[in-house]
């Protein structure tokens, strides 16, 4: 019979599946070998997270300590239900010829008013903040811009996140003959793209847009 993992494990796991983050990334996250929390969560090798690991990983998922196996007594306080943290991933989604696409893992976050979230239309939405890389959506978008993208938003037209094999990119999507997809740039100096549908994944459309004036 499996052994029952103890509530601290059993929430890791939870998390780390809700935020489609791999234990192996996490732990290489936290500057551990990879299977170091493979081997927390299965053996119960170590039997408790370091508290500066316990940290990291209760800030990337926006928790408190206590889920995670923190002494009550002496965790930090959570922090307030009314933010909401949107991970920065790792990646950039080329405006241009295009970004290889790394291990979507947070290495940071931003964090926003779940109030603010409201009034943007946001509430509810999977977001994941990238940043953009080259030329070809200017002036919508340009290089060094974060956007955020939602998940839950992968159907219609608008500006998305898609990916072509390895390679991340953002454009305006447009259907055009049945099955295929028409991939546009805002640049007038990039023509269109026109892909079979099966041939791209649309990760998500881009819902919001900052950068430095």
């Amino acid at each position: 019979m499996a052994e029952k993992l103890s509530a601290d494990r059993a929430r890791l796991v939870e998390l780390a599946e809700s935020n489609r983050a791999s234990l192996s990334a996490l732990s290489s996250m936290l500057g551990r070998n990879p299977s170091y929390l493979q081997q927390f969560v299965r053996k119960g090798s170590p039997r408790r997270l370091e508290e500066q690991d316990r940290r990291k990983l209760a800030e990337f998922f926006g928790v408190g300590e206590v889920e995670l196996g923190a002494d009550p007594d002496l965790a930090r306080p959570r922090e307030s239900d009314d933010f909401l943290a949107v991970p920065r991933l790792a990646l950039d989604a080329s405006a241009g010829p295009g970004a290889v696409s790394a291990e979507e893992i947070s290495f940071d976050s931003f964090r926003f008013s779940r109030r603010w979230l409201r009034e943007m239309g946001l509430e509810g939405a999977d977001l994941s903040a990238i940043r953009v890389e080259g030329d070809s959506m200017e002036p919508t978008l340009r290089s060094g811009d974060e956007i955020f993208v939602d998940r839950n938003k992968r159907a219609g037209e608008g500006i998305h996140v898609v990916r072509i094999g390895d390679v991340l990119h953002v454009k305006q999507v447009q259907a055009s003959a049945p099955g295929r997809i028409t991939l546009i740039s805002a640049n007038d100096a990039y023509a269109p793209i026109e892909l079979a549908r099966d041939e791209v994944e649309v990760i998500g459309r881009v819902v919001w847009k900052g950068g430095r004036v």
